[in-house]
């Protein structure tokens, strides 16, 4: 029988609390196994992936900040959140980036036959993106795409697109919809759909269908790939990255400094 239950959040030791949101800190093999201790098992559960944007847009809206710490597991997508749990003590963190999880989980399922399921971008990139990870790993069992429209879906639509999703049994459903839109979509989906494993992947459809350029591996390593992607959408980038910036380097040396202290909700 399925079990119902939502899987929740790792206990407290497991998690570095950043301007109050919990995250793990662990690495893409530990979260790849308990993602498929979730599937396994049938069990409901939903990852949410933030960089430093999502945690900043975390402090301005109390319903996205209780939807990322009530998640199955919060991982540290952004290098920033990385260096932050190194320094409270936890040096074995590693960057759980939301490309490269959807692409270990894609090589790490073939052995179980995992059906992934594709939901979000623009018109034809979920499509692309799944000729791309056939190609890169034949064997590959795709479930479905869907890409929706750019507008909020009605009450009855949203159940005729959870029916679709439940009729093709994916093990896993990748959600590219952006911040903090894919965050809200999982937190209305996670009850209707059956699926165990919901996962926010943000720009990796983008990256893996081809639809933008990926930063090289020695930039996002430096923790740099803001900068690239800035270069490459200044227009849209700017504005976020004037506000948010400041906003994170001020709170963190706040919270390390112990002149603020921040509770998870």
């Amino acid at each position: 029988m399925f079990n119902t239950d939502i899987a929740p959040p790792p206990a407290r030791a497991e998690r570095t609390n950043i301007l109050g949101i919990g995250v793990i800190h662990a690495d893409i093999p530990t979260v790849l196994a308990r993602m498929q201790g979730w599937i396994a098992g049938r069990r409901k559960a939903f990852v949410c992936v933030p960089d430093v944007h999502l945690i900043m847009q975390s402090q301005w809206d109390a319903e996205l900040r209780q939807i990322l710490n009530s998640a199955s597991m919060t991982v540290t997508d952004g290098m920033p959140l990385v260096w932050f749990c190194r320094l409270a003590g936890h040096l074995r963190t590693q960057r759980v980036y939301g490309p490269d999880l959807l692409l270990a989980s894609c090589e790490e399922g073939l052995a179980h036959g995992r059906r992934h399921y594709f939901y979000g971008g623009a018109e034809g990139v979920a499509d692309a993106l799944v000729a791309r990870l056939k190609a890169k790993f034949p064997g590959l069992v795709v479930a479905g795409t869907y890409s929706p429209p750019f507008r909020a879906l009605s009450a009855e639509e949203e159940l005729a697109v959870a029916a679709e999703i439940d009729a093709t049994s994916p093990d896993v459903v990748w959600v590219g919809l952006g911040a903090p839109k894919q965050e809200y979509w999982m937190q209305r989906f996670r009850g209707l759909l059956q699926a165990p494993l919901l996962v926010g992947v943000g720009a990796a459809f983008d990256f893996h269908s081809g639809a933008k350029p990926q930063a090289p591996k020695f930039i996002r390593s430096a923790g740099l790939e803001w900068v690239f992607r800035l270069v490459t959408e200044p227009k849209r980038l700017w504005p976020r990255y004037r506000k948010v910036i400041p906003a994170f380097l001020a709170g963190v040396a706040m919270q390390g400094l112990g002149l603020r202290t921040y509770t998870l909700d």
